[in-house]
């Protein structure tokens, strides 16, 4: 199969500044990469053979099995590059993919949304963290950071 590269833009890392400490880093998880795809693939697989049913369709699961091998197929060739993403927490900054660097004190909150948690700043930029094992924790812990 073939292997995706990550992105060159996306690998790239914000340094840390002299005495900066990082407090936490969150990655992604592998279980709960697979578990979101699978979730994917169930709701769409149904919704797919749903349709094909009310539009008279004689094969009505084609629509769950393609759901499924489009989705699975995806998920594999993209997990290395999901994987690869690491958010940092530093006494200062919260440093993540792609060099995002976002000071503490512009940080306006941090809240799990769809297994995810969802950062957003004062000045109204949103970044999302996926993939986390425990997001509720993740976004805890980046508040209470602040502090």
């Amino acid at each position: 199969m073939a292997r995706i590269e990550p992105d060159s833009i996306l690998a790239r890392t914000v340094p840390l500044q002299d005495g900066e400490r990082v407090v936490a880093e969150f990655r992604a998880d592998r279980l709960a990469y697979w578990r979101s795809h699978l979730i994917l693939a169930v709701v769409l697989g149904t919704a797919a053979g749903l349709i094909l049913i009310l539009l008279g369709n004689p094969y009505p699961v084609a629509g769950p099995f393609g759901a499924v091998l489009a989705i699975g197929a995806r998920a594999a060739f993209l997990a290395p590059e999901a994987m690869g993403d690491v958010w940092r927490l530093t006494d200062h900054r919260l440093l993540g993919p792609g060099a995002r660097a976002i000071p503490l004190a512009q940080l306006a909150s941090a809240k799990v949304f769809l297994g995810a948690v969802q950062i957003t700043t004062s000045t109204g930029d949103r970044h999302l963290i996926k993939y986390l094992a425990d997001p509720a924790a993740a976004a805890t812990g980046i508040m209470e950071s602040r502090r």
